[in-house]
């Protein structure tokens, strides 16, 4: 339960110490309790009811980011980098339902997030971006534009936000930039002065000829700017004030939004029912033909809400899921009146369980959460469910972002099983098929071996969470909870590594 105003809430306080130290007629004790009802239903409570796909109109942007070393200068506090962090964020909070694409660049470019108006991946990679563990110092635009050249960005919003580093071919730049079509938003990181810069030891960076470093505000990202009919601003001294200035030039240079499908909860409001009682309280207080308006109530009642069935129809969907009447448990299904999580991963695992892995996949990919841990528990059915149907590279991906989320064991072993799946998959080999996450993990190499020579050796292992066969370990509950309380999980190597790609040809690696 939660409300739409909770501030409204504040009013309670004093209503209660009234009514607590009221010592008159009992009318105006209710009368207090009417006050409280009617301060309730003003908050508008609310319910989180199910998952629905909504159309919302949404703008396409882009985020560029800097990490090389020049962010690191203090004429922002705390930093240039960490400005820019906090500003990322405050732009994702004010535009929930865009299309938002994060890209970290040094000589090199690499996307961290893909388009998404799921902005808790969004902030899950800017979080676990470590620029200490990015060897590339240098800022190349080119090479960012040169990437961004191979994707469609007709109508979309790039915002760069950078000091500029040491770019200096304006004329190279500029036709990257019209030929793409998209609409420039230039945050100048940095002071005209320009700022010394800390190495990792806290040591001031010198050049070679031992001359300290000082990084400005390159003037070429404001001609960039206007060479390409874009915008140019400096940081405010906040970045909640950067990023509100962001969007408006976002919003003044261009207006154009597409419609975007998208999964949403829809919210039961409850604010009919303390206005109802609050209502029948001042009736019956005031109205001599109280017998009356009571038979009315009875005669109208309260209606049943689907959502009871719905819960009764789950409670027996889990009970034939577990019995393996895998028929009967679609049946309770289809009978949810409004699909829920649970009911869709319950409905997911159940056509794994049948064997249909493509429209288990199609399931598992439509539904939509903000919990990584659920996150990571569909990636891993999906690419189980691939590995089933040997498609293996598909498989890998999944695993991979299996991984991203959250350390998990059973992912990476089946990840390296695959491997040599593919490479052996035309030779008819007795290699065994990934193992499922909830099969128990205790079983020896002897017993695999025997199993591996039976009629079953060709039979893909289950791959469902939740809901195994052989569910003796990380069995999951019946029910689903949502926990967004998650530790966050740094980058993998390999992400650095395509950042870093390059360092040793760096020749001014600030």
């Amino acid at each position: 339960m939660s409300f739409l105003y909770p501030s409204l809430l504040w009013l309670l306080v004093p209503l209660g110490i009234l009514l607590w130290n009221s010592q008159r007629h009992i009318h105006h004790r209710v009368h207090l309790v009417i006050l409280m009802l009617l301060v309730l239903a003003l908050a508008r409570p609310t319910e989180k009811h199910a998952l629905q796909e909504v159309a919302v109109q949404a703008k396409d942007i882009i985020i560029a980011l800097d990490v090389s070393r020049s962010m690191q200068a203090m004429d922002l506090a705390p930093t240039r980098y960490d400005f820019a962090k906090k500003t990322i964020k405050v732009l994702l909070n004010q535009n929930p339902s865009d299309n938002i694409m994060l890209i970290a660049f040094t000589s090199n470019p690499l996307i961290l997030s893909p388009p998404t108006t799921d902005h808790a991946l969004v902030n899950i990679a800017l979080e676990s971006l470590n620029p200490e563990y990015i060897l590339t110092k240098g800022t190349s635009l080119q090479a960012l534009f040169t990437k961004l050249n191979a994707m469609p960005l007709e109508d979309k919003h790039l915002i760069l936000m950078t000091d500029g580093g040491e770019e200096k071919d304006l004329k190279a730049l500029s036709p990257m930039i019209l030929d793409a079509g998209v609409f420039l938003h230039v945050l100048a990181l940095g002071s005209t002065q320009g700022s010394t810069v800390k190495s990792k030891e806290g040591k001031t960076l010198k050049d070679k000829q031992g001359n300290l470093v000082i990084s400005r505000i390159n003037p070429i990202l404001e001609h960039l700017a206007h060479a390409t009919n874009g915008s140019y601003q400096l940081a405010s001294s906040t970045p909640k004030e950067t990023a509100q200035r962001l969007n408006e030039t976002i919003n003044t240079l261009h207006k154009k939004t597409q419609s975007v499908q998208k999964m949403q909860y829809r919210y039961k409001e409850w604010y009919q029912l303390p206005l109802a009682l609050a209502l029948l309280l001042f009736l019956l207080l005031h109205t001599k033909g109280v017998k009356y308006l009571l038979l009315l109530f009875i005669f109208l009642g309260i209606p049943v809400q689907a959502s009871i069935f719905d819960l009764y129809h789950l409670h027996q969907a889990y009970e034939h899921y577990e019995n393996k009447a895998y028929t009967k448990t679609k049946a309770q299904l289809k009978k949810i009146e409004e699909p829920t999580l649970q009911s869709q991963l319950l409905l997911a695992n159940t056509y794994y369980k049948q064997g249909d892995f493509k429209h288990a996949i199609s399931i598992y990919k439509s539904i939509a959460t903000r919990s990584v841990r659920i996150k990571q528990i569909l990636y891993y059915n999906i690419a189980t469910a691939y590995a089933n149907l040997e498609a293996y590279d598909k498989a890998k991906v999944y695993y991979t972002k299996t991984l991203q989320l959250d350390k998990d064991d059973d992912a990476l072993y089946n990840l390296h099983l695959i491997a040599f799946l593919n490479d052996k998959k035309d030779a008819n080999l007795g290699i065994a098929h990934p193992k499922s996450q909830s099969s128990n993990s205790s079983q020896s190499e002897h017993e695999t071996k025997e199993k591996d020579k039976t009629a079953k050796e060709d039979k893909p292992s289950s791959g469902s969470k939740g809901g195994g066969e052989n569910s003796t370990k990380k069995e999951k509950p019946s029910t689903l909870t949502l926990d967004d309380k998650q530790n966050k999980q740094p980058l993998s190597s390999k992400v650095y590594d395509l950042i870093n790609k390059g360092y040793i040809r760096e020749t001014k690696p600030w």
